[in-house]
């Protein structure tokens, strides 16, 4: 697993490439450019057999930089880093941070690979990549590029972690509703990643999280709650009522108010007649009785400043 690291200091989950998978590829990539580079050469050989033979070597070498050299640099700009043979493979070229390469990246790898690659046959890029540690070979090294494996087993799902026993159920009153998923979702990979970070850039990014969720739910932040505690439980709340809702019965359940006496049980229907014979009467029906309506409790915690980051 790669240590790279993003400006908000989040580890980046990437597997470098290594060199077998790297062969292959650039394998298939040379198999593909010369059979290319055939056609075309058998195509100006019966187009140029009027032109003297200067003329004839310079259209020649023009075809050979522009198939094995121009191609694969516009195949790798356009591409996002991804040729035929690493597209065949999984592989990808990133940049050093993650993101994905410019023309100038492709440049700078395509120039070197007519040494690495076409003139030593593969020798020194093989050299390079198993003396460096991510595989690199050195046009990765001076493009600052890295060959990266997309196609890997699915990782498991890291869980919140729970939050402290004295925030169980303090936030039952909050209201959810106008709170987005791509905030759910950033919050759930902070508290899934938060050991990995800096402590105080992740207590930094705890803060803002904490901030935007207060402001979505429109209660104040409370006061000697962590922004991290707060993160958990606030999620661990919305996990519990997601998990009512999907195990909730399908009819509505009777419920016992305190003072309004017994729940009455549900009155059968008549019922049907069997042959001849007088129809019974149905039994006397008791109304229920009434409910008195209560009104909802909302839970408000006292009025703050919000979260604030460490000094």
């Amino acid at each position: 697993m790669s240590d790279l690291v993003t400006g908000d200091a989040v580890v980046l989950g990437l597997r470098p490439a290594r060199v077998p998978s790297r062969a292959l590829a650039i394998v298939l990539d040379l198999l593909v450019y010369f059979v290319g580079y055939t056609v075309i050469t058998i195509g100006l050989v019966y187009s140029t057999a009027s032109l003297d033979e200067a003329a004839r070597a310079a259209v020649m070498v023009a075809s050979f930089v522009l198939v094995l050299v121009g191609v694969p640099i516009a195949i790798e700009t356009l591409s996002h880093g991804r040729s035929l043979g690493k597209l065949a493979c999984g592989l990808r070229v990133v940049r050093d941070d993650g993101g994905p390469i410019r023309f100038r990246h492709a440049l700078v790898r395509g120039a070197m690979g007519v040494v690495e690659l076409l003139a030593t046959f593969g020798s020194v890029a093989c050299i390079a990549s198993l003396v460096s540690a991510r595989g690199r070979r050195l046009g990765d090294v001076f493009a600052g590029t890295l060959v990266i494996r997309e196609r890997v087993p699915a990782a498991r799902v890291m869980p919140v972690p729970p939050p402290p026993p004295w925030l169980a159920g303090r936030f039952a009153g909050l209201d959810l509703s106008a709170v987005p998923e791509g905030l759910w979702m950033a919050i759930r990979q902070y508290l899934t990643r938060m050991n990995q970070l800096d402590p105080q850039v992740g207590a930094a990014m705890a803060a803002r999280l904490a901030n935007d969720l207060v402001a979505r739910t429109g209660a104040p932040a409370p006061a000697g709650v962590p922004a991290a505690a707060f993160l958990m439980a606030v999620v661990h709340e919305r996990q519990s009522r997601d998990a009512a809702k999907a195990f909730r019965p399908a009819g509505p359940v009777p419920v016992a108010m305190p003072g309004a006496g017994p729940v009455p049980a549900p009155v059968p229907g008549p019922a049907p007649m069997h042959g001849p014979g007088p129809m019974p009467m149905p039994g006397p029906v008791v109304a229920p009785a009434p409910v008195a309506p209560v009104a909802p409790v909302e839970v408000r915690a006292p009025r703050t400043g919000g979260f604030a980051p460490p000094a």
